[in-house]
């Protein structure tokens, strides 16, 4: 890909937005009040906005390898809060999507260097649910089937977090697991029952 060609596109994208909308930028600049947080994977074939059909300003978005919230990191634990405490979203998102490399990684029994502590997080994963995991005999169906369960575990780090549990508190903020099925462009909503999940956690993380 030639770099250059990027400032042309944003060149054409400005020209377009402008021909809409006069003030398009105007209001962009004026702030933002976004519903929605969407913590998913930085795979490049996987766009938060695409899929979602948002335009700018409706998602606050993190990506990460494989949509972890590890609460060792700083980064996602910080866009939680931002997003949660102070941007006031509605809804936290956690989509994965199937063919995930992340996830295909954790699988294999291989030193991978620096990822080893990040994809330890999904191989914990597995063994949680490894009973499940095991019993399925077709490779690709148990990668999917954990593509699907990390993404539940997930939404449980984000459930476990202090920001959320106020939120959950003061104004009812719902967290969903979402995946992205790349062979047919499909969101799939696992349908998590978030409630339940609240319930459990909070007997044990109740941070207040």
């Amino acid at each position: 890909m030639d770099i250059s060609k990027i400032f042309e596109n944003n060149h054409k994208w400005v020209e377009e937005k402008l021909q809409l909308n006069s003030d398009y930028f105007k209001k962009l600049s004026e702030g933002q009040n976004p519903d929605i947080l969407y913590i998913g994977c930085s795979d490049s074939r996987v766009t938060a906005e695409d899929l979602m059909g948002v335009t700018p300003g409706e998602a606050f978005v993190h990506r990460n390898i494989a949509n972890m919230v590890p609460n060792t990191d700083l980064s996602v634990m910080s866009v939680i809060d931002y997003a949660v405490s102070y941007l006031k979203v509605k809804h936290v998102v956690v989509c994965g999507h199937y063919y995930c490399g992340g996830v295909k990684a954790a699988m294999q029994s291989a030193d991978l260097g620096i990822l080893n502590p990040w994809l330890r997080n999904i191989r914990d994963v597995y063994r949680i649910h490894q009973a499940e995991l095991d019993a399925i005999t077709n490779e690709e169906q148990r990668y999917k089937r954990l593509v699907e369960l990390n993404v539940e575990e997930q939404c449980r780090n984000v459930i476990k977090t202090a920001e959320v549990q106020r939120a959950y508190n003061d104004r009812g903020i719902t967290v969903h697991g979402w995946v992205f099925d790349i062979h047919s462009g499909k969101l799939i909503d696992l349908n998590i029952d978030y409630l339940k999940i609240m319930e459990n956690v909070m007997e044990i993380y109740r941070l207040e």
